[in-house]
């Protein structure tokens, strides 16, 4: 408003001047002289103000200015590659063997489709998760959960099958957190057998939009989730540049199951971030479904993050969580929180461990300690 306000007001004396002149016949090449100074006027005005975002710049220069005893940000392999490590030990081959058998069924499957082409073959990925989470109010409880996706490139690169626990999907794709909406509830049960197998049962035909006619990427899933449950789902999202090293992404989820009905989950990221230098971010998530108690249930984590070496992920913010039900908007959970994740051992096996210190309102718990950890497997 200020930009525009001084561009207006500075241009009132050459309006009044061009009046005069232009009731005398003023010369042409008057006219330009005076249209070539208001340009360089507007460009210096410009150029003193650009890239200022206002109070939003004012957060990552505060951060600047804070001392650091963190070490510099690097991309440094402290694992060796997977080639040089696949035929060592038991462990190698049989990773090496699952990863084959991935690739192999991926084929397998894209031949059912046409003619498969060799310099283009089908890829698949696998994720194989346990989480451990123990706090002590809860106990002790393991979840194992498993995600993979095939692309089959006979069908134009746009179908894929992905199966396992699609809500390991909701998430940013950098999601920090380890978060589980199917953990075990019941503190009498360490491992839930039924539940394990049900939350890890979805498969589905996914369709991802390739077309540059929408302004947003779309992924459209159609199958079966908990054994039983038919259910669509739609993917929307969009990454946005700011500028100024400022970088925003949202996505919005829509999911209808012949039982669990409705899902509405939408996943914003506002993010400031400079090359090779630990960066700022904020992730939201918005929750509405059929299933769950409340009208809407949401999280927030303001957070820094650094990597100290490739694979590394290091952050550290504040959480805070509530719901609204029934006209009634609550903060429910806030508190600290760090993390670490990087591969041990091997490019291929990463540890995550988290250890949160939140409350719990509804449950009239104050702040407690909460201590996550996640063994994950690549294939």
């Amino acid at each position: 408003m200020t930009k525009n306000l001084n561009s207006i007001l500075s241009a009132v004396p050459y309006l009044f001047i061009l009046g005069g002149f232009y009731g005398n016949s003023v010369s042409a090449e008057t006219m330009s002289s005076l249209a070539d100074a208001k340009a360089k006027q507007t460009e210096s005005l410009y150029t003193i103000e650009e890239g200022e975002k206002g109070w939003l710049n004012y957060i990552p220069r505060a951060v600047d200015a804070t001392p650091t005893v963190f070490p510099n940000e690097s991309n440094d392999d402290i694992v060796p590659p997977t080639e040089a490590t696949e035929n060592q030990t038991w462990t190698d081959k049989k990773q090496k063997s699952i990863r084959n058998w991935v690739d192999r069924t991926a084929n397998k499957m894209d031949s059912w489709f046409g003619e498969t082409d060799p310099k283009k073959p089908a890829t698949a990925t696998l994720r194989v998760l346990v989480d451990n989470r123990w706090d002590e109010h809860d106990g002790y409880d393991i979840s194992p959960r498993i995600r993979g996706k095939i692309k089959l490139p006979t069908l134009e690169n746009r179908l894929s099958v992905v199966f396992g626990d699609d809500s390991l999907d909701d998430e940013l794709e950098n999601n920090i957190a380890i978060s589980n909406p199917n953990a075990e509830a019941d503190p009498d049960k360490k491992f839930n057998g039924k539940s394990a197998r049900d939350d890890n049962s979805s498969i589905a035909l996914r369709w991802s939009q390739a077309s540059k006619k929408l302004p947003f990427d779309v992924d459209a899933d159609l199958g079966i989730r908990s054994g039983n449950d038919i259910y669509a789902r739609l993917k929307a999202e969009k990454d946005w540049d700011l500028g100024d090293d400022f970088y925003f992404h949202a996505e919005q989820i829509y999911r209808y199951g012949i039982d669990s009905k409705n899902y509405l989950r939408t996943n914003l990221e506002l993010t400031h971030a400079r090359p090779d230098q630990p960066f700022l971010s904020n992730q939201f998530n918005v929750t509405y479904a059929d299933e769950q108690d409340d009208d809407l249930t949401w999280n927030n984590r303001t957070y820094r993050q650094h990597q100290f070496f490739k694979g590394n992920r290091f952050n550290y913010g504040i959480y805070t969580g509530g719901y609204y039900n029934e006209s009634d908007l609550r903060l429910n959970s806030w508190g600290p929180f760090v993390s670490w994740r990087q591969p041990v051992l091997r490019e291929w096996f990463f540890v995550q461990g988290d250890l949160n210190y939140f409350n719990d309102h509804r449950e009239d718990r104050g702040h407690y300690p909460r201590a996550l950890i996640r063994l994950e497997a690549l294939f």
